[in-house]
């Protein structure tokens, strides 16, 4: 090889190991906030972010993990009860501020539809999935939740980012 082509072999290398390292989430993986394991063996979640956005809403970002040996169906598992409108979606995770016993659903739209994951395929053996719902956000001086996904073990004092 010659040493032009050495030296350009060399400057792409470096350019793509930059983008990598520089593109967010792609490269580096934050330790999650919290995890719980589900009602299924070999499942599990980890919370991502739980943080204040801006409208009055709270986003919490989780990947659904599947170290099973079999698949895990989401269909209506993890909608809201009696919401036709959930299957394959979320809609069904809820927040629970301790102190004064209140819950908050999935913010929806004007249709039913939740501000959450939809469309979720089942997820395959030893994969996962990045999801994400927005629920109406607690007064500011709740600093910590419990958040409820179903068929999972709930996850208690989960701090709310600013």
């Amino acid at each position: 090889m010659d040493q032009k082509r050495f030296f350009s072999s060399m400057l792409a290398l470096i350019f793509v190991g930059m983008v990598v390292y520089a593109w967010p989430g792609y490269a580096q993986v934050s330790k999650p906030i919290t995890t719980s394991d589900g009602e299924s063996p070999g499942t599990r979640v980890e919370v991502q972010e739980l943080k204040r956005s801006s409208g009055g809403t709270v986003t919490l970002k989780f990947t659904m993990i599947n170290d099973s040996n079999g698949q895990l169906e989401t269909g209506s598992r993890f909608g809201e009860s009696g919401q036709n409108k959930d299957f394959r979606s979320i809609g069904g995770i809820t927040l629970i501020d301790p102190v004064s016993k209140k819950k908050y659903l999935v913010v929806r739209d004007s249709e039913g539809n939740c501000i959450c994951s939809v469309g979720i395929p089942d997820i395959n053996s030893k994969s996962r999935s990045n999801l994400w719902a927005k629920f109406p956000a607690p007064p500011q001086d709740v600093k910590k939740v419990s958040i409820v996904i179903p068929h999972f073990i709930p996850m208690d004092d989960v701090p709310i980012g600013e």
